[in-house]
């Protein structure tokens, strides 16, 4: 079983202890984790999303590396 998430409220700043809560939780990947197992994916369809996501990662690049066109 893994470690509780834990965060305390100082001089009553809720607001502060739960913006370091949702930090936690995001870092620790558990939302995702159980998004993941909401819902069974075949290997198939887990490689197709994977190479989707490769190649759209891979175009957003090249778009941000390209030198921008000069009006004359």
């Amino acid at each position: 079983m893994t470690n509780p998430i834990r965060v305390t409220v100082q001089d009553g700043k809720f607001e502060k202890a739960l913006r370091l809560f949702k930090k936690k939780v995001d870092d620790s990947g558990l939302l995702k984790e159980l998004k993941d197992r909401e819902q069974y994916t075949k290997p198939t369809i887990a490689r197709k999303l994977k190479r989707n996501a490769a190649k759209k990662r891979w175009q957003k690049k090249l778009e941000a590396s390209k030198l921008p066109e000069r009006f004359y």
